[in-house]
């Protein structure tokens, strides 16, 4: 059995290859297992960097993710919008913070 095989993806990430009125994703199974993977990397990766803005900054949980968010929503950001929402509520859940709340 391949790795790719045993690596389970979370239906909301799924979710986001899903076009509306759809119950297929338009990526395959590879395609987005490789997005997956770089997302969760991105996320875990930016565990250590939410806390010490935190420390920094003095500022609550809330405002770190939106700093955070705001910043993978820039143009040379490396994932698309629906990415950068998907990695912010995953790094919310790695914290065990809650689940930030969009703006709209």
């Amino acid at each position: 059995m391949s790795d790719e095989n045993q690596i389970e993806i979370p239906p909301s990430f799924i979710a986001l290859f899903v076009e509306p009125g759809r119950t297929k994703p338009s990526a395959t199974r590879q395609a987005i297992t490789q997005r997956y993977e770089f997302c969760e990397a991105l996320a875990t990766m930016l565990v250590e960097r939410a806390q010490t803005l935190q420390w920094q900054l003095s500022i609550t949980e809330a405002d770190v993710l939106e700093r955070m968010h705001a910043g993978l929503m820039g143009e040379d950001a490396p994932v698309p919008p629906n990415e950068g929402e998907w990695i912010i509520r995953r790094l919310a859940e790695l914290l065990e913070w809650d689940r930030p709340k969009w703006k709209a």
